[in-house]
């Protein structure tokens, strides 16, 4: 039990908490605009591999992050102009986005490096891993207070820092801005928002935007931070997860982080897990792994309460003449 509240398993939970707070966040602009969006998943692997791509062509960490990025802003245009422009069915845009994502990785991958679909390894100039521990070595001089910080709160890759810095930002851009109370009552009621002359499809279409950036943020966490490259479908589940928070945190920010940290903990404790004991019963590995995607079922199914998505999600809009 000391092993899972442990600093390792902690320090662990916030790394992967990372991708998973960033997608969620994504999902939170589009959805609370009224667009769904079950495309986090595409765009979260398509920028882990433009980013772990263009790591290793161009020796570049800032170049990588920025074209994973673009990418999956591309890629959210794509979604909106589906469900926005045209007013196409969003689950059914957000399932092709997610399979255009997979064979493109795959293909383009395999064509670039024949490898399978995999990167090479990148080169540690184009990671973005933690911070620099000669800096802030005098904390661990002391002792285990110092090691402690030094390791849960200055050794962290940049994505963690703006992962956690974007909960506050979101809820002050969400509920203290004129463009947050537009996004809202859009989702809401986007008639009301059309009559008071504000363009509906302008608030929606820089909605998917903001979740591009962010989904674009949390591929890069996975291939230039948490990992040193790509792998086929390294999302692996990510982006159904961070939709699964979000209407488990009732689409509010800080709910999302805890609802993320949770997630990311159960994640964090499966190494740690496996092979104890409860009661002479060895858990089995397979229930370990599974556990993460077991409390998703079972919160979305009984213990969260009703959850109300935004009256106009879903719908796309249809300006009265």
């Amino acid at each position: 039990m000391l092993d899972l509240i442990g600093i390792a398993n902690l320090d662990s939970t916030l790394r992967l908490a990372t991708p998973l707070l960033l997608a969620c966040l994504a999902g939170l602009y589009s959805e609370r605009s009224g667009v769904f969006d079950i495309g986090l998943e595409g765009k979260i692997l398509i920028a882990a591999f433009v980013g772990a791509a263009a790591g290793v062509q161009t020796g570049s960490a800032l170049l990588a992050l920025v074209l994973a990025v673009t990418a999956s802003m591309a890629f959210a245009l794509i979604h909106g102009v589906a469900c926005i422009t045209f007013r196409g069915n969003q689950i059914v845009s957000g399932v092709a986005i997610n399979f255009l994502a997979a064979g493109l990785s795959a293909v383009i991958g395999n064509a670039m490096f024949s490898m399978g679909g995999r990167t090479p390894q990148l080169p540690p100039e184009a990671r973005l891993q933690g911070g620099d521990r000669w800096f802030f070595v005098w904390m661990e001089d002391l002792g285990f207070p110092g090691w402690a910080v030094h390791n849960l709160f200055f050794d962290q890759s940049i994505f963690v820092y703006l992962a956690f810095a974007a909960v506050p930002f979101t809820w002050w851009v969400l509920f203290r801005t004129r463009f947050g109370m537009r996004l809202r009552a859009v989702g809401e009621n986007p008639a009301a928002v059309d009559t008071a002359g504000i363009s509906v499809t302008s608030l929606r279409y820089r909605a998917v935007l903001c979740c591009g950036l962010l989904c674009g943020l949390a591929g890069a966490t996975l291939s230039m931070a948490l990992n040193s490259g790509f792998i086929p479908n390294m999302s692996a589940g990510r982006g159904f997860i961070a939709l699964a928070a979000l209407i488990f945190a009732k689409w509010r920010p800080v709910q999302a982080m805890f609802a993320c940290l949770l997630f990311a903990f159960l994640e964090a404790s499966e190494s740690r897990l496996q092979g104890q004991e409860i009661g002479g019963f060895e858990i089995p590995v397979q229930l370990v792994q599974a556990l993460p995607y077991l409390l998703v079922v079972i919160l979305l199914a009984g213990f969260i309460g009703q959850a109300r998505a935004p009256k106009a999600g879903g719908v796309p809009y249809v300006k009265e003449r």
